[in-house]
Order: structure tokens, then C-alpha cells, then sequence
């Protein structure tokens, strides 16, 4: 899609206007005007003067006599008396002879030209840029020159625009929009079985998913205009301003149907309005909401006008915004699948150049839980690792530590561990690995180092599902907690003491076990009571606590007794193979990074012996 934007002259253009008006001004009128006031003095004044040599440049004629004093600051005139010595007199007193400034002409053509010219001239510059500011900003009911004109950016139909093939890993979204580019196509199919178009379209999703190119696709494939603005731009510092805003966007929109008008963030003013008596509130964000719904509401159903609008906060949306009749289908957009991953990758990998035997099925199992801007991310990181590296060919190797990149941050080249320190997280990522590996309900070992890396981490353990999995039973949870317990277990059994390296393993073993507990229902004591309330599914996941205190307390014990039941069971696993974890250990503590097969062939060959 091409952006259309209204031509508009800038500021420098008016600036170069005063500028110019000033320089015409000094060069013709200045003069004119600075001509200084002749004063008429006797003819005894001025024979003092020549007495005191103070005169300069003197003008003798058979009427006047024009004079200046010795710094030709101030024109003096006298009348002429018969003096034949005046000529030598003059000349004595060292007075020029020449011609003397003229007096203006006119003591009304002065008074023009110092007085009412200037004026009339800024007075009729000021109206010009006045009314040339005012028909930019929308019309003389305009405020502020332009502030309550939408700032949406109109894009064209455009050869090279956004189709629903440059979209990959959500066939349902597109599924579900296909109809709206039908209905766009065609209306007419449509108004003949009485059927209309829903007015507004919600798209809801993590960020990076891909909404907003969704939208431009829908566009795309419609070949109709295109108006893209994000909510925020609507809130200005002056009360009414959104609402101006708003009443814009849609009388443009209105004039280039059919199109698509898609709004970005709209949680930003379509959050629940409060039912109290507004004290705290923002009385900008609800009149600007106020104004959007008034206009959904003035949209008919087949005016070819489609609203989109995306959000990832959706549960937190006015219901006045959300019903039938306004937003009336909500589209989800959300996280790829495994197959829906490796599209992504397919569709970003022709941007760069990649080697014959680059393997995205891998990738994409790799990436889990990434979104589509994180896996184009992954394909750049890749390239600017190849060219670090002196390549143009991306390899299946920049790939990998690209998700390691995104998951990690990059390599500490210069962070140094001492001997010791190396060995503990040897030990460390061994006895996550090992646990991992003695357990049935484990994911498989893909890769373990102990290079550390900028996001703080002094090594990690990747483990890599065979497929996407959407449900976990209790024991496949448990055993992810003694997983995340492996490291601190390992580091007990090995040299009898605990170090600080197990701080995100204890964060993250917590929340599986609180989860059990509060969310999914895992515990004889409470059955399938949900003590927690998840906020924001789509941002993080923010939880709170919806019990009584006694309640709370008797959680805590039973998240401590759990944590603690599959810690000891790592601690024993361990220590049931403490020769593998003793040759584990040796062997990444030599090689600083090994594979998941080379991980397992130690094992298995250790298991056979």
C-alpha cells in the first residue's frame, strides 16, 4: 500500500515570505523613511556655526540655504542675506561644499511611509497565513490550527501491496477476514439475500502476531483505500480534541468509500467507563470514546465503510464498544503453531539467502512460543550474524544461535569464570539435562553451554518438544518442577553447597507449583476451586489472588510442600547417577557447549557399560 499524504507547504515557505517583505522594506522604504527632519534655524545661528567650525556640507541657493553640522547628524536650513565675504568664510571654516539631503516632499506621504505602510503591510500577512493555516486544519471551525484534524495516514491501492499470502501461520484470522475482501468485491451478492456486513472487526492477539499487517492484507487483497491511526493520537491536552479527531477520521472515510479504516490500540480510549461520579477519571478519553461509538452507530450497514481495529488488552473494552451492532466479530490472532511457524520462517527466509541444507522444521520447533515479529527477528539476526562472520549465505548455524540470541542475549566474550565457578555450572546445567533425561514426561535435551550470556545467565539448558502441546497432566508439570530444581540439586550433590545460580530456576518452579494449586485444580485440598484470577492473558499473564487470607496462607504451605517433594526427587535421581553426573559434568566443562546427541550418547553409552 502506498501512504498518500496531502501536499502542504512548510514552514520555511511562509518564513521566506517575512523575510522577503523585510528585505524590500530596508531596501526601498527605509531610506525614504530615515531621512532625518531638516531644522530651520536664523541666519545668526548659522554664521555661529561657521564662527565655531561646526559646520560640514553646506548647500547654498538663491532661496535657502542648506546646511549640516561637522558630523552631518542633524540638516539645518536658513533663509540667504547678501554676505559677499560667506563664500571665504565657509571655506576658512573648513565647510564642504555639495548637495544636502532633501526634506521629505511630504509631511503625509512621511507619516505613510513610517506609520501605516508597515502596519497595513504584517496586518495583511498575518490574515493570508491565518486563513492559509485555517483551511489546512479543516475549515474555519477548526481549533488550533489542525489539532482537531485527523492525523491518519491514508494509504492507496498499490500493486505492491500486502496480500493475504505475505500473512502466514494464521489461516483461521485470514479465514475469517476472506469475507469481508468477498463483501468488498462484491456488496451486491450480498444486499440481495439481505445480508450486511459487520460494522466493526476486533482483532485480538499477543503483540507482534501480526494484526496490523492483517488488516493492510485486507486491504490488499480489496484493493480499497486504507486509513491507519493508533487510538493515542486521538487524546490531544486540550479537552475535545479527540472527539474533533474522531469526526474527521470518519467524514474522510465517508468520502473514499468503500475502504477500511483500522484502528490501532484501541484499548487506549475504549477502556470500561466508571460508574461513579467521574472524580478521577479522564473526561478526554471518554468523550473521545463517546464520539467513536456516536459515529459507529451513524454507519450503515452496507456503506462500504469497514472498521478494524486491534487490541491486546480485549477484556478490558467498554461493552458499549463490544456488542452487536458495533465491533460485531472478534477475530483472534494468536501465537503460531509449529506449522504455523515454519510458514513464517518460509515467508521471511526469501529475504535473505539461505544455505541448502538450512532445516526450518527445527527452527520453528526451536522457537516455540514465538510470535511472527520474533521469528522475523530470528531470520535477521541470522543474516547479521552471517555477515559478521564474512558470509552472505545464512546457514543452519546462524539460525540457532539467533534463538539463542533472542531466548539468552548474546555471548559474554569477556566475561571470565574462574576454575571453580566454571565447574559449578558444569555441574549446574548437567543436573538440569540429567533430571530432564531420567524422567518420562521430560522434553528431549536439544542443547546445553556454559558460556555466559548478556541477559545475566552463566549458562543454559534448551530442551525442544517433538510437537506443540496444548495440554500438560499433573505429573508432566511435576516433573517440569524437578527439571527447574535439577541445577540447585546437582550443585548440593556434587560439592555439598548451594550458590546464587538457581535464582530463576526457584522463580519459575514457584510459579508452575502455584499454578497447580490456585489455577488448574491439581490438589486433593482444594479441588477444582480457582483461587487466582488471570489478568491480561495476551501481556504476561498478571494474576491475583481472589481468596481469603487463611486461604492464602494454606496455598503458600502447600506451593512450599510441593516444590520441595520434587526437589528431594531430583536430589535423588542425581545421586542415584552420580557417575554420569560426575562425566556429564566433565565433559561440558571441556567442551563449554554440547549437543543434545552428544549429551545423550554419553548416557546411553554410560547405561550400557
Amino acid at each position: 500500500m502506498k501512504e498518500v499524504k496531502s501536499p502542504k507547504k512548510p514552514l520555511i515557505y511562509y518564513y521566506s515570505i517575512v523575510l522577503l517583505i523585510i528585505f524590500l522594506f530596508n531596501l526601498f522604504i527605509t531610506p525614504m523613511i530615515s531621512q532625518s527632519q531638516v531644522v530651520e534655524v536664523d541666519y545668526g545661528r548659522f554664521m555661529d556655526m561657521i564662527e565655531e567650525e561646526d559646520i560640514g556640507v553646506v548647500q547654498v541657493e538663491d532661496t535657502q540655504i542648506l546646511f549640516t553640522d561637522k558630523e552631518n547628524t542633524v540638516v539645518y536650513k536658513t533663509g540667504p542675506m547678501e554676505d559677499p565675504t560667506l563664500t571665504q568664510r565657509l571655506h576658512d571654516s573648513g565647510a564642504e561644499f555639495g548637495r544636502v539631503i532633501e526634506e521629505p516632499t511630504s509631511p503625509l506621504l512621511s507619516l505613510f511611509f513610517t506609520t501605516i505602510l508597515p502596519i497595513l503591510i504584517f496586518v495583511g500577512l498575518g490574515q493570508y497565513m491565518s486563513r492559509k493555516l485555517m483551511s489546512q486544519a479543516g475549515g474555519k471551525n477548526a481549533m488550533s490550527f489542525g489539532m482537531g484534524k485527523s492525523s491518519a495516514k491514508v494509504y492507496v491501492p498499490s500493486t505492491q501491496g500486502i496480500r493475504f499470502s505475505d500473512v502466514a501461520g494464521e489461516d483461521e484470522a485470514k479465514e475469517s477476514l476472506q469475507e469481508i475482501v468477498d463483501y468488498l468485491h462484491d456488496p451486491k451478492k450480498y444486499t440481495e439475500a439481505g445480508a450486511s456486513m459487520p460494522k466493526g472487526i476486533l482483532l485480538v492477539g499477543p503483540p507482534g502476531t501480526g494484526k496490523t499487517m492483517l488488516a493492510k492484507a485486507v486491504a490488499g487483497e480489496s484493493n480499497v483505500p486504507f486509513f491507519s491511526i493508533s487510538v493515542s493520537e486521538f487524546v490531544e491536552m486540550f479537552v475535545g480534541m479527540g472527539a474533533s479527531k474522531v469526526r474527521d477520521l470518519f467524514k474522510q472515510a465517508k468520502e473514499k468509500a468503500p475502504c477500511i479504516v483500522f484502528i490501532d490500540e484501541i484499548d487506549a480510549i475504549g477502556q470500561k467507563r466508571n460508574s461513579g461520579s467521574g472524580y478521577g477519571g479522564n473526561d478526554e478519553r471518554e468523550q473521545t470514546l463517546n464520539q467513536l461509538l456516536t459515529e459507529m452507530d451513524g454507519f450503515e450497514g452496507n456503506n462500504g465503510v469497514i472498521i478494524l481495529a486491534a487490541t491486546n488488552r480485549p477484556e478490558s473494552l467498554d461493552p458499549a464498544l463490544t456488542r452487536p451492532g458495533r465491533f460485531d466479530r472478534r477475530v483472534p490472532v494468536e501465537l503460531p503453531d509449529l506449522k504455523g511457524r515454519e510458514e513464517i520462517l518460509k515467508v521471511h527466509i526469501r529475504k535473505v539467502k539461505p544455505a541448502a541444507d538450512v532445516d526450518l522444521h527445527t527452527i520453528a520447533r526451536m522457537a516455540a512460543g514465538a510470535s511472527g515479529a520474533e521469528l522475523a527477528n530470528i531470520v535477521n539476526e541470522a543474516a547479521l550474524r552471517a555477515v559478521r562472520n564474512g558470509r552472505t549465505i545464512v546457514c543452519q548455524a546462524d539460525l540457532e544461535e539467533s534463538i539463542e540470541v533472542v531466548i539468552a542475549g548474546y555471548q559474554k566474550k569477556n566475561a571470565v569464570l574462574s576454575d571453580q565457578e566454571k565447574r559449578v555450572v558444569a555441574y549446574h546445567e548437567i543436573g538440569h539435562a540429567l533430571v530432564a533425561a531420567l524422567q518420562s514426561h521430560s522434553a528431549p535435551v536439544q542443547k546445553i553451554t556454559i558460556i555466559p550470556r548478556t541477559s545475566g545467565a552463566l549458562g543454559y539448558t534448551m530442551q525442544v518438544e517433538t510437537g506443540d502441546k496444548y495440554l500438560m497432566t499433573k505429573e508432566e508439570i511435576e516433573d517440569k518442577i524437578a527439571t527447574f530444581t535439577g541445577g540447585r540439586a546437582a550443585e548440593e550433590v556434587a560439592f555439598g553447597q548451594i550458590t546464587t545460580g538457581a535464582s530463576n530456576d526457584i522463580e519459575q518452579a514457584t510459579k508452575l507449583a502455584r499454578a497447580m494449586i490456585t489455577r488448574y485444580g491439581m490438589t486433593e485440598e482444594f479441588d477444582m476451586v480457582a483461587m487466582e484470577t488471570v489478568n491480561n492473558r495476551y501481556l504476561g499473564g498478571d494474576s491475583s489472588l481472589s481468596c481469603s487470607a487463611d486461604t492464602q496462607n494454606k496455598i503458600d504451605r502447600k506451593v512450599v510442600e510441593l516444590v520441595r517433594t520434587q526437589h528431594q526427587k531430583a536430589k535423588q535421581l542425581l545421586e542415584q547417577n552420580r557417575e554420569k553426573l560426575d562425566r556429564l559434568a566433565q565433559f561440558l566443562y571441556e567442551k563449554e557447549t554440547i549437543t543434545g546427541e552428544e549429551f545423550m550418547e554419553i548416557l546411553k553409552g554410560e547405561e550400557k557399560e
